[in-house]
């Protein structure tokens, strides 16, 4: 018998004909293909099955379900709340599918779902191309664009998955099925922020938009001191903003001796971070007002490569480092919101930690929220609690310090969540409900037709309505 009783003819068949690599426990390079980004998340799969095209995918999802095996699927590895690995089951690995085609005619691109944003904008931009991608490029493709997708063209395209055209994607029968506006389109609606609950999507066909090369782009730092006024201008500014303008705030210490006066180095902070989806001139003149609200500590504004752009804040998320992310979706910027804000920042443990208040409206609030399952177009903003540091001696004063916010912060919100930044999913199915409300229905009938078992449950999971369901589950990161 193989491992977890699994008959030897049945591991051997499985081995023969997958092409991919089989990676296990003792293997030398194991240990480097069970890590993900997050160090926090250490867990150990009997297997890896590290996929190089859609057959093997096949494969692995029929092996699995056969054998009534745990499952995770790896995409790019960098969801926060680190389920692309899964304790004593498979983990379906794409990692090594990047390739992107893109059609400059067309402004279409094609991309695998082991692809990262770096991937995707290295071969849109030669033709000055885009697609509304996340806000660090080492991100995966597939678990930003499957939970919504919030970047840095969000107000002027939307979100990652509003500009989805086709998904390919296998089923946990096995079966092999293009989702789009014509084919499948409950499927296609379901997937487009209803996360990696309805199978293992092994290729996306988004639409392309003319950006750059050069965006004008907005980086400036405040004193901490200032944080109220400079977040009561930003509520004031971006609610007349012209949607070529994406921005957030980020509130902390932030201490880099690089960029700041050594006197301000280990001084609370707040940033007004974005971009202009437009000509460079006009973006220059559209940031102006929020470069110039009080006297700023420092000003990186100005004219950037937009790949360059895209990568800007990977040095500040290396991997291994320990992440702890959630979030909630404001009602508004109340002068009671910004206060309760202002203290949170200035009580984070870690001073890598910051909290981050994302602008909305825009292009993503123009969809109808009949057209895709992603559950957050009502706000106006969104607000990220990012608790990020470095020892493993920290992580209960880091985890309960955004526990401690998010309760205080509910005040301000209907309770719901955006999905790619949603802690360990401990929530669960009532974080589920709160954040779908009425269409929560809707999810959970495309879960019964597509994932009857919940084989794919490892993610921001709709449980099935079927009483009779296995452990096994799956997640896109």
């Amino acid at each position: 018998m193989a491992q977890h009783g699994i008959p030897t003819d049945q591991m051997e068949q499985f081995e023969a004909g997958f092409h991919g690599d089989l990676i296990r426990p003792d293997d030398d390079d194991y240990d480097d293909a069970r890590a993900v980004w997050n160090g926090m998340i250490d867990k150990h799969p009997a297997l890896i099955a590290r996929c190089r095209g859609v057959r093997d995918v096949i494969s692995a999802v029929n092996f699995a379900r056969e054998n009534d095996l745990l499952v995770a699927v790896r995409g790019g590895g960098h969801n926060v709340a680190g389920t692309a690995v899964c304790e004593d089951g498979l983990v379906i690995d794409l990692s090594e599918m990047r390739a992107v085609w893109v059609d400059p005619t067309e402004r279409t691109a094609w991309v695998q779902a082991g692809a990262t944003w770096a991937d995707v904008d290295h071969e849109t931009q030669t033709f000055g191309l885009a697609t509304p991608g996340g806000a660090v490029s080492e991100t995966g493709v597939a678990g930003l664009t499957l939970g919504g997708g919030i970047g840095h063209l969000r107000c002027k395209y939307g979100l990652t998955c509003d500009n989805l055209a086709s998904v390919d994607v296998v089923t946990a029968d096995g079966e092999y099925l293009t989702a789009s506006e014509d084919a499948n389109p409950d499927l296609f609606w379901g997937l487009r922020g209803g996360g990696g609950n309805f199978g293992v999507v092994t290729g996306f066909e988004f639409d392309l938009h003319p950006v750059g090369p050069d965006v004008a782009i907005c980086l400036v730092f405040y004193s901490g001191d200032r944080m109220v006024e400079v977040l009561e201008a930003y509520r004031d500014y971006v609610a007349d903003a012209p949607p070529e303008v994406s921005l957030l705030t980020l509130s902390g210490v932030i201490p880099d001796g690089e960029l700041f006066p050594a006197d301000d180095v280990d001084k609370l902070k707040i940033a007004i971070a974005g971009c202009y989806a437009g000509s460079v001139a006009d973006g220059e003149q559209a940031l102006a007002p929020v470069r110039e609200i009080v006297e700023p500590i420092a000003d990186f504004s100005g004219t950037m490569p937009y790949v360059e752009f895209q990568q800007l804040f990977d040095e500040d998320y290396p991997d291994g480092m320990r992440y702890y992310w959630k979030s909630l979706y404001l009602d508004s910027l109340s002068e009671s919101a910004i206060d309760r804000i202002t203290y949170w920042s200035g009580v984070a443990p870690s001073p890598l930690s910051t909290v981050d208040v994302w602008q909305l409206g825009g292009k993503i609030s123009q969809v109808d929220v009949e057209d895709s399952a992603f559950a957050g177009r009502h706000a106006p903003f969104l607000l990220g609690v990012e608790a990020n540091w470095e020892r493993p001696a920290d992580d209960d004063a880091n985890v309960e310090w955004v526990r401690d916010c998010l309760n205080d912060m509910r005040q301000f919100s209907d309770g719901s969540v955006y999905l790619n930044f949603p802690g360990f999913l401990e929530g669960g199915e009532d974080t589920m409900r709160t954040t779908f409300g009425p269409t929560y229905g809707r999810l959970v009938a495309l879960k019964d037709e597509y994932d009857p078992t919940n084989l794919f449950s490892l993610n921001q999971n709709v449980t099935p309505s079927e009483s009779a369901q296995t452990d096994g589950g799956a997640c896109h990161e």
